[in-house]
């Protein structure tokens, strides 16, 4: 049983929300407007500004996509409401991050510079040289992109160095020790 999919969702004043043919999401809000396909399969109902989702049968597989279907939704929501962010940390000598307009300009330790574009919708700002803070409506495309500029130097276990997400903890290893 769905958890999840079970809950209803409350719309928050300012946030207007569309479902057409084919269960269509559209959501509009204060910080922008998200559009996504959801499953055509769920039966999704909006009154009196809450939204509740329905399942077809109780097939693993529906009962499965309720709960995505209800996150999914919901994400859109909050993320035209608040939006959302995240934050990276950069540790190591000489590791540092600069910004210049729609570039991000990264010295991790190698030979060259790495210079990423951002994504239309994304919104990244460097407060200081060792951070890098993304912001976005889209959930999914705000971790995608702090997942690419992780994964130009993840954090290390021996010294620390790298990308690492600013609530992730990095487990220490000991190097070796010599006789």
């Amino acid at each position: 049983m769905s958890r999840i999919g079970l809950l209803p969702i409350d719309i928050p004043a300012g946030v207007e929300v569309k479902i057409s043919e084919k269960n269509l999401a559209e959501v509009k809000g204060p910080k922008g407007t998200l559009e996504q396909q959801l499953c055509s399969d769920m039966d999704i109902n909006i009154e009196d500004n809450v939204v509740t989702i329905q399942r077809p049968n109780e097939s693993k597989k529906m009962k499965s996509l309720h709960g995505l279907t209800r996150s999914l939704l919901f994400n859109m929501i909050e993320g035209v409401t608040n939006g959302y962010t995240k934050t990276l940390l950069i540790e190591g000598t000489g590791y540092r991050a600069a910004k210049q307009g729609k570039k991000l300009t990264l010295n991790l330790g190698y030979s060259h510079p790495i210079e990423v574009e951002d994504p239309e919708g994304i919104n990244v700002e460097v407060p200081e040289a060792h951070q890098i803070v993304i912001t976005g409506i889209d959930k999914q495309q705000v971790g995608n992109y702090a997942a690419v500029i992780r994964d130009y130097r993840k954090p290390e276990p021996y010294k620390g160095k790298g990308v690492r997400y600013s609530d992730e903890h990095i487990r220490r290893k000991i190097g070796k020790t010599g006789k």
